[in-house]
């Protein structure tokens, strides 16, 4: 087959198909990812970086910036946030300096109909994560995510999945296309936590607190704790066979979960009794 273009225009993710995937992974699996990222912000259309403000995505923040800043630029890619309603504290407060340190455009986006912890369980329960988990998933991350693609215009994002986070992101490549044809870039995934943590000291890179309190990968409150092993993402739902929120998971199976566990809330739910006039 013959050579694919590595600076080509991308017009959408239906121009990658597995070889050309194949030949552009080769090469950029070559370059550092500074130099990654400059080739996603010169080929991939509508692309932001989609960010918890873990420590990959800032230092993936931090590159971008020093992108710009040498191309005379303001920062040249948008920020996706996704507020779940159970961030800590610390995590929405970095994300306000992250913001102002950057000059960075930042899209927050929240579950449906939602702008409190309040009005969230007024709508769906307590604790939901516990009761439901994959409609928890699909409430406030799935279904967010999907509606600022749609909102926005995202045809590429950037994440901060590497491969050294283990579980399904062990094998990551980093350009990929999803069920969706939304196209992922993850340009931190061949680097390890020490190397992310190196560059974010280095850097002075705005971090969140958590970290100097033993935290790595931080996520909603309930389901966070600083790690107990190697295994940098083992602090997430400590106890369960769960390595991703359902962001990187196949769109289509989580939004049928969700409507099938909607549907059968409602079965269960009393019939009214007809009112009599």
């Amino acid at each position: 087959m013959p050579s694919v273009s590595k600076t080509a225009r991308i017009q959408s993710g239906a121009d990658l198909n597995p070889e050309t995937l194949k030949q552009l992974n080769e090469y950029l699996a070559t370059l550092e990812p500074t130099e990654v990222l400059e080739w996603a912000i010169n080929t991939l259309p509508n692309l932001y970086q989609t960010t918890a403000f873990g420590l990959t995505g800032l230092a993936t923040l931090d590159m971008i910036n020093k992108i710009s800043v040498e191309r005379n630029q303001n920062h040249i890619v948008p920020l996706i946030f996704l507020d779940t309603l159970y961030h800590f504290k610390e995590t929405l407060e970095l994300s306000q300096r992250c913001k102002e340190t950057y000059n960075v455009p930042l899209k927050v986006f929240k579950p449906m109909r939602c702008t409190t912890t309040s009005d969230f369980e007024t709508e769906y329960g307590q604790k939901l994560w516990e009761t439901d988990e994959d409609s928890y998933d699909y409430l406030i991350k799935v279904e967010p995510a999907r509606r600022a693609y749609e909102e926005l215009g995202v045809k590429s994002v950037i994440t901060g999945r590497r491969r050294s986070q283990k579980g399904d992101r062990e094998a990551i490549p980093i350009l990929e296309v999803d069920g969706t044809g939304l196209i992922k870039l993850n340009p931190l995934a061949y680097w390890d936590f020490q190397q992310v943590w190196t560059y974010i000291r280095a850097n002075e890179v705005p971090y969140n607190t958590l970290i100097d309190q033993g935290y790595k990968s931080i996520g909603d409150w309930h389901s966070t704790h600083a790690p107990n092993s190697g295994d940098e993402r083992s602090g997430r739902w400590s106890g369960q066979q769960k390595t991703e929120c359902g962001l990187h998971k196949d769109y289509f199976k989580m939004r049928a979960a969700f409507m099938a566990s909607k549907k059968k809330r409602e079965a269960q739910q009393p019939q009214q009794s007809p009112i009599v006039v």
